[in-house]
């Protein structure tokens, strides 16, 4: 989440009284995430989030996402449910920007992540990949292996301005990638970005999940694997076998893995880190002037590339 739009009192009065929601009683910018303008709204009905979708979010991408939040909290997944206009529709406009309201949910996400966090994170990714069975509508993941060759061909010629020879260490990633990426694997709807500030928890209890604008029809394990890279690594960028050992058997509990998936793990794993990499650095090098936003490191996931690199199998993650 972050601020790329700003709204003035008189907008946010009028956007908020198309629906039956109250009087406006304060807004607030959120700072964290990279993607859309986010504010927190409270009426004199309660907490809601405020959503203006930026430039990155194509705005037929938007009833999938929508549609999908609302199907999955209808099967009992605790997500945001978009609200309804008095005249029906959800998705409206505002500053010229496709805008909607969304319920809000309590909790907080974990600062410090704990292995019981990430055994929790597991059930509640089966859940969803479980739930989202029954969704109509399917959209394709635009920043799976097809969509990487654009962004490092964006930012190859000033890669090295973050580290030297970044463009070309991603080049030779990216083909051998290209060349050995799993085929077969059970698929359906993903989150595809299940990082730590989009998962709730009261006391050790997830409650929980947000930010669904990312999702999207793609290889249901390669939301383990961004998991892995999300929830998995120390500070230090250690990784930590204990959580993801956790995190695998609470998923498996609830969803088995099919062999195939099981070992498609390390392949899958370098390829979340070279996407997350890719657009940590796109965002590193081309952030919009002005923008309300906290940027990320992308040598983090460098690092966390080359750990999986070197992983042979599943074992490495904890499974037998």
């Amino acid at each position: 989440m972050a601020v790329y739009t700003e709204v003035t009192d008189d907008e946010v009065r009028a956007f908020v009284a198309e629906y039956d929601i109250g009087e406006v009683v304060s807004y607030q910018g959120i700072a964290e995430g990279v993607e859309n303008s986010n504010f927190l709204l409270r009426t004199t009905r309660g907490s809601y989030i405020l959503t203006l979708y930026e430039k990155r979010v194509r705005g037929e991408d938007l009833p999938f996402f929508l549609g999908l939040m609302e199907h999955l909290a209808k099967d009992g997944i605790a997500c945001p449910t978009p609200l309804h206009g008095r005249d029906g529709p959800s998705l409206r406009r505002l500053c010229g920007r496709p805008a909607a309201i969304v319920t809000f949910l309590e909790g907080m996400w974990p600062r410090r992540i704990q292995p019981l966090h990430c055994a929790e994170l597991g059930d509640a990714m089966a859940r969803l990949h479980l739930a989202a069975r029954g969704f109509p509508l399917a959209r394709s993941n635009d920043l799976s292996l097809a969509g990487w060759r654009a962004l490092l061909d964006a930012t190859a010629a000033k890669a090295h301005s973050v580290q030297p020879g970044l463009a070309e260490e991603l080049g030779r990633e990216l083909a051998s990638l290209e060349k050995s990426w799993p085929k077969g694997l059970p698929t359906g709807v993903i989150h595809a970005d299940l990082f730590p500030d989009n998962v709730f928890f009261l006391d050790s209890k997830l409650s929980g999940l947000i930010d669904f604008y990312f999702a999207c029809n793609d290889l249901l394990a390669y939301d383990l694997a961004i998991g892995l890279n999300a929830w998995c690594f120390e500070p230090d960028l250690s990784f930590n076998i204990t959580k993801a050992r956790l995190m695998l058997q609470a998923y498996r509990r609830r969803r088995p893995l099919e062999p195939g998936e099981l070992e498609a793990l390390p392949i899958l794993a370098r390829g979340s880190a070279l996407r997350f990499l890719l657009t940590r650095l796109y965002d590193w090098l081309f952030q919009p002037p002005g923008a309300f936003v906290r940027r990320k490191d992308p040598l983090e996931y460098l690092a966390k590339l080359r750990f999986h690199r070197r992983i042979a199998g599943p074992t490495a993650y904890g499974l037998d």
